[in-house]
């Protein structure tokens, strides 16, 4: 075999240069060489419901997904989904045209930048932001824009929150695109109706395209409103809403995540997830149609449970000496170490599973601006009660 010159280029792509394994595998890995409690990524440690569950061993019985689906999706989850965005929100989707299945809401995200970047555009993303978020900008050639999401108050609670007149600065001429999370992951942070409306505004004045992640709409506690941007004046033509069955029903390995959007968006966004896994989830996608439809009382229950983890972990990170920031939607919760005396949430993260038994994920990774999520720490409250206990008992030995 011929050497590699050493003018060879990097194997890596330039525009993926910065980024590695992902902070999720290296604290998952902690946890388990350590036997740490994994609070760090956010899945479940119970699988959702029993007749969900059943309905995809049914559909694997019966022969229906084993094979190829159809490149947009099954039919009755596309019609599911659309049934599910009209009772819920009053929003009408045509299901062969306006609904778009993909693998889990991380290709929804990939499949609509891919389709809707060129090369310099810039995007508009809410910082901290999921960290695929980057990646599948950089992917698709486009240039990300960070607006930084602050700590403040909200009805005298501690919470992150948006700076409209920042992000109205943000945009130029060069802007193609806003790539909006709400509920928020990692801050917890609800948008609300009048911050909404005011981006809905500014998205039509200056006729840009909007992604919206909204994974966790059924995750949102106390006086918050999940409300999504597409059903604001102007919004419906210009906006992709991401949804995605894993937050919602504890499934998360399914990876069925899907699109809603105005024909023209769905295609394009089409054309580019047919070149990424064509079709996935065959099964589970019709396991997933029966679970959109079940009645209120079960997203009600899933959210009087999960607010109670919440209240649990976030009462027990206050008694250990945390600065908290109760979250109003998701399922974690952010930290502030300072008053632990630390302030690199790296350094505090990769000795944390020694130190207490329990693994948590530093903030920053979620920045461009590192030094802005230096000193904050996410946890993830969708664990079982005994577990949050246990993990609660070993972090309140920090303090002592």
């Amino acid at each position: 075999m011929t050497p590699m010159s050493s003018r060879a280029r990097p194997f890596l792509n330039r525009r993926l240069a910065e980024f590695g394994t992902t902070v999720f595998a290296e604290m998952s890995a902690l946890a388990v060489q350590t036997g740490a409690i994994n609070l760090g990524q956010g899945f479940p440690d119970t699988d959702g419901p029993e007749e969900i569950r059943e309905a995809a061993v049914r559909a694997l019985r019966d022969g229906r997904g084993n094979q190829y689906p159809p490149g947009p999706g099954v039919p009755e989850l596309r019609a599911a989904v659309a049934a599910h965005q009209h009772r819920r929100y009053g929003l009408s989707y045509d299901p062969d045209t306006e609904v778009l299945v993909t693998a889990g809401a991380t290709e929804a995200i990939a499949a609509s930048l891919l389709a809707l970047l060129e090369p310099g555009d810039e995007v508009v993303a809410l910082e901290p932001y999921y960290d695929s978020y980057a990646a599948c900008v950089a992917m698709a050639g486009g240039t990300r824009v960070p607006v930084t999401l602050r700590p403040g108050t909200t009805d005298g609670r501690a919470a992150f929150r948006l700076d409209l007149d920042e992000l109205r600065d943000a945009i130029t001429g060069r802007t193609r695109l806003l790539l909006l999370n709400t509920p928020h992951n990692p801050t917890g942070t609800v948008l609300t109706r009048d911050e909404l409306a005011a981006i809905a505004q500014l998205a039509v004045e200056r006729d840009l395209l909007v992604v919206t992640d909204e994974v966790y709409e059924h995750l949102v506690f106390d006086t918050a409103e999940h409300i999504p941007l597409a059903s604001f004046p102007g919004m419906r033509e210009r906006t992709v809403t991401i949804g995605s069955a894993g937050k919602t029903y504890s499934f998360t390995g399914w990876k069925v995540g899907w699109i809603t959007a105005a024909p023209a968006l769905v295609t394009a966004v089409r054309s580019a997830k047919q070149y990424l896994t064509y079709v996935a989830s065959g099964p589970f996608q019709y396991a997933v149609a029966e679970a959109l439809a079940l009645p209120d009382s079960y997203f009600t229950a899933y959210r009087e449970d999960m607010r109670a983890k919440r209240d649990l972990l976030a009462t027990g990170l206050e008694e250990a000496g945390f600065g908290v920031y109760r979250p109003a939607g998701t399922y974690f919760v952010t930290t502030d170490i300072r008053p632990l005396g630390e302030s690199d949430g790296f350094a505090f993260c990769r000795t944390l599973p020694e130190r207490a038994g329990v693994v948590a994920v530093p903030n920053a990774v979620f920045y461009d601006h590192r030094e802005a999520g230096a000193p904050f720490v996410r946890f993830a409250f969708c664990k079982r009660t005994s577990v949050l206990e246990e993990a609660v008992r070993r972090l309140k030995t920090l303090s002592g």
